[in-house]
C-alpha cells in the first residue's frame, strides 16, 4: 500500500450502440477512478460522451481505457501488433475521449489497457514501451494504470510517468504475480466477500494469496472493480466501506499539476 490511500478504479462506458452493460450509474458513486472504453473493445461516441458527463458528476477520475481493435472479441483476444501500431492505436484512443473530456470542462487523468492488451504489455517490453511512449507523448501528465510488478509500469516509470500500480480485487493470481487466464473456471471470484477479503488483504497487507495456496507480496495504488459483474454495485459499495472502515482513505490517483 501506498501511503494510506487506495484508488478504486472501473472499467465503465462499454455500452454501444443498442447494446447495453454494465450498471455505470449505479457503480459511479462508490469508484474514483473510471476507465472509460475507447470504441476499440467496446463504447462509442454517444456512450463516451454520456460516462463522461456522468463521472465529472460524481467527481470521479476519467482514463482513457485503450485496447486491441477488437469489438468482436471484446479486446479479449490476443492479436499481434508492431509497437508502431501499438503507439498509433493508443493514441487514437487517448485523443478520441480527450476530446469528450476538455469538452466538459475536464480532462483525462490516466490510462489503462484493457484485456489481452493488458496482459500482452505486462509481460513485453517492447510493447509496454510503445504504450508507455504514447501516454508520454500525448501528457506526461498522465497516471499510466498497469498490472503491479510489470513490464508496462517499468517502462511508464522509465519515461518519467506516474504510474499506479493496478491490483484485483475479484481475480485469481498465480505465483508469478500474473492474473489466472479467464479461460479457467477459478479465474473470477464470484463470492463477494471472498473479493472483499481478498482486496482488503492486498491493500492493507500488500499480500495476496495465489491460486497454488502461496502467498506473494502485492503493492497496489489501485484496485479494480469489474463492471460487467451482475452484482457490480453492490460489489462497489461493499469493497468500498470494507476499504473505508480500515482505515483507508479511498481516493483517485493524484496527477501531476500543470506546468
Amino acid at each position: 500500500m501506498s501511503g494510506q490511500f487506495i484508488d478504486l478504479n472501473c472499467d465503465m462506458g462499454e455500452s454501444y450502440g443498442a447494446w447495453s452493460m454494465g450498471e455505470d450509474a449505479q457503480v459511479m458513486p462508490w469508484i474514483t477512478s473510471a476507465n472509460i472504453a475507447c470504441g476499440f473493445h467496446a463504447g462509442d461516441f454517444s456512450t463516451m460522451q454520456q460516462t463522461v458527463l456522468l463521472a465529472g458528476k460524481h467527481a470521479v477520475a476519467i482514463g482513457a481505457h485503450v485496447s486491441l481493435p477488437d469489438l468482436q472479441g471484446f479486446g479479449r483476444r490476443e492479436m499481434k501488433v508492431t509497437a508502431h501500431e501499438a503507439r498509433a492505436l493508443a493514441l487514437y484512443q487517448i485523443g478520441a475521449l480527450s476530446a469528450f473530456a476538455r469538452a466538459a470542462g475536464t480532462r483525462v487523468a490516466h490510462v489503462k489497457p484493457h484485456g489481452a492488451l493488458y496482459n500482452m504489455a505486462a509481460r513485453d517490453t517492447t510493447l509496454a514501451e510503445a504504450i508507455a511512449r504514447a501516454v508520454h507523448d500525448f501528457d506526461p501528465r498522465l497516471i499510466l494504470f498497469g498490472l503491479a510488478g510489470s513490464a508496462l509500469t517499468q517502462a511508464g516509470a522509465n519515461l518519467g510517468l506516474r504510474v499506479a500500480s493496478e491490483a484485483f480485487a475479484d481475480r485469481r493470481y498465480e505465483s508469478d504475480g500474473s492474473l489466472t487466464p479467464r479461460r479457467e473456471t477459478d479465474a473470477v471470484i464470484h463470492n463477494v466477500d471472498a473479493a472483499v477479503a481478498q482486496a482488503l488483504d492486498i491493500a492493507t497487507h500488500g499480500r495476496v494469496k495465489t491460486r497454488d495456496g502461496t502467498t506473494l507480496g502485492l503493492h497496489a495504488d489501485t484496485l479494480c472493480v469489474h463492471g460487467d459483474r451482475a452484482d457490480a454495485a453492490q460489489f462497489a459499495q461493499r469493497l468500498r466501506t470494507a476499504l473505508e472502515a480500515a482505515g483507508l482513505s479511498v481516493r483517485a490517483c493524484q496527477p501531476a499539476q500543470d506546468g
